[in-house]
């Protein structure tokens, strides 16, 4: 059984075999609507294909980008608000091959300035994983490879969190391996002013009072 549906920004959907509606109407279809219309732009994603499997059974998605767009593939087995995520998580790995060098130097200098500031935590364990192989040792961190995987997944995971954001209200995870809460507000209102939020989203539930923005090691600096 196969259906070709329609999504949020003039995306198809391809489904084959047995994909649960709850899983499209309730997951993938909102998470979709919440991509700002300039990061879908920006990605060039035409096509969506989930199945309950992939060909290989250990993987949750995989992307792949042409000269005419760049495509998904997502395994729907398992939560679907996780497999949502994991389609999130490919926009934002599909994103960051996108970005110019103005944005890149711009997520480079907030990346090293958390560093600075001795924060070691990250968004999640990917990126806490790129991290950790990127500060292993002196010639680790000299690394232009290592810092060039760091970044691709720390700016990922963000973006995938942003939209994440957009989509319903979240909690954030405290504690030594996560990214503390200020350091995550300054990556998130930075592309915030990248990628706007649609009509009838909005980042953050409240403005926070004067002054209490920049509290912790990392500010939000206008970019």
């Amino acid at each position: 059984m196969s259906r070709s549906l329609r999504l949020a920004h003039g995306w198809r959907l391809e489904v084959s075999g047995e994909v649960p509606s709850s899983l499209i109407a309730e997951y993938v279809r909102p998470a979709v609507r919440a991509v700002p219309a300039a990061m879908a732009a920006r990605t060039r994603i035409r096509r969506v294909s989930m199945a309950p499997a992939l060909d290989d059974p250990a993987a949750a998605s995989r992307w792949r980008r042409s000269s005419e767009g760049a495509e998904i593939w997502l395994a729907a087995e398992g939560d679907p608000h996780e497999v949502a995520m994991e389609l999130l998580l490919c926009v934002g790995q599909i994103l960051w091959e996108e970005t110019t060098d103005e944005e890149r130097r711009r997520w480079l200098g907030l990346l090293r300035g958390e560093i600075e500031a001795g924060v070691e935590g990250e968004i999640d364990e990917i990126a806490l994983q790129a991290k950790a192989r990127l500060l292993a040792s002196a010639a680790s961190a000299r690394s232009l490879r290592r810092l060039e995987e760091y970044a691709r997944a720390s700016f990922a995971s963000t973006a995938a969190e942003y939209v994440h954001c957009l989509w319903h209200d979240v909690t954030v995870r405290s504690g030594p391996e996560h990214l503390p809460a200020p350091c995550l507000r300054a990556r998130l209102e930075l592309l915030r002013r990248w990628f706007p939020p649609n009509a009838g989203y909005r980042l953050f539930a409240a403005e926070p009072q004067r002054g209490t923005a920049s509290e912790g090691p990392c500010e939000a600096n206008p970019a």
